[in-house]
């Protein structure tokens, strides 16, 4: 049965930076709701985003939608077969575009997930340590891949690595190139891939108002067009990202009230670490705001971060 590349691109993008015991029951409702690229493409983004919340990196909800749309407008809803217009869509790059020209349309395409990575590296002892390694890696797919059943191929490397050339206590007696590897032959496989020690992450902070009115509704916002969130709702905050520190106490409230402290929550992003300081305020009167009052947070396109402060918030009455 030949692969829907749907939903191998689908797939793929969710698990960008993301588990698969994480992406599971995102995959099956996104097929729920979008069960085909065309039903996707009709889709109002906010409802793809608030699908998406929780998972993270929304920009990757934000660019299956523009690809969506330019797959039905510009491919009559086919998906491109060749992996150089792949990468042209919003959101591929390298490794989605060859998995999925490789696993639905069997192209002899060098695909290289982490553990494609990690198989590499050891059977070849490659002591370049990653992300220098990666052409070096790359390369050396390009030379495996078969002509003939390159998705097979393909899959049965990633499953290679999930099950057996794992990153930790490698089942290297079950292996079927054990006897090529020249990192097993160390009896140290576990050194490969080399990497470069991580830098700390930075530590940031800022402060988050959860305004909650008489009949239980939250006050919510649009976070704006660019940067981190970009798109996403979000409970009013002060002006932290990745670089700079936000202010961190009630004066930064939106508007005057009774504002409560409810302790503070923690959060990790990719590139730091973000302490808010949560404030609550029971409102009897809805003031004005650029906002909206929302009763049902949970179908809102809220992060992970904003949900966890709401929590707090609610958690302090």
């Amino acid at each position: 049965m030949k692969a829907n590349p749907y939903h191998i691109w689908l797939s793929e993008i969710m698990l960008q930076q993301t588990t698969v015991a994480t992406v599971k029951d995102y995959f099956i409702r996104f097929l729920t709701l979008w069960p085909t690229v065309e039903a996707m493409a009709a889709a109002d983004e906010e409802d793809i985003l608030k699908a998406w919340a929780g998972l993270g990196y929304y920009s990757r909800a934000r660019n299956l939608k523009k690809s969506a749309d330019i797959i039905v407008a510009e491919y009559g809803g086919v998906f491109p077969t060749d992996a150089k217009d792949l990468r042209a869509l919003p959101g591929i790059g390298d490794y989605t575009s060859a998995a999925i020209a490789a696993i639905a349309h069997d192209h002899a395409e060098p695909v290289v997930d982490g553990n494609i990575e990690r198989i590499l590296s050891r059977l070849y002892r490659i002591e370049a340590p990653l992300p220098k390694s990666k052409p070096e890696i790359r390369q050396r797919m390009g030379a495996l891949v078969p002509q003939i059943h390159a998705g097979n191929f393909v899959q049965a490397m990633m499953d290679l690595g999930a099950t057996i050339c794992t990153p930790r206590n490698p089942k290297c007696g079950d292996c079927p190139i054990s006897a090529s590897c020249q990192a097993g032959k160390t009896g140290e496989p576990t050194r490969w891939p080399i990497k470069l020690a991580k830098k700390p992450k930075p530590e940031r902070v800022g402060a988050a108002f959860v305004a909650i009115s008489g009949d239980g509704a939250v006050l919510l916002q649009k976070r704006g067009d660019q940067g981190l969130l970009a798109g996403m709702s979000e409970v009013p905050t002060t002006n932290w990202d990745s670089r700079t520190d936000g202010e961190t106490g009630i004066d930064a409230a939106p508007f005057e009230a009774n504002w409560l402290a409810c302790g503070s929550i923690r959060h990790t992003f990719t590139h730091f670490h973000l302490t808010l300081h949560v404030f609550r305020a029971d409102i009897d009167a809805r003031p004005k705001t650029n906002g909206w009052w929302s009763d049902d947070v949970g179908n809102e396109a809220l992060p992970t971060v904003f949900r966890k402060a709401i929590e707090r918030g609610l958690g302090s009455s």
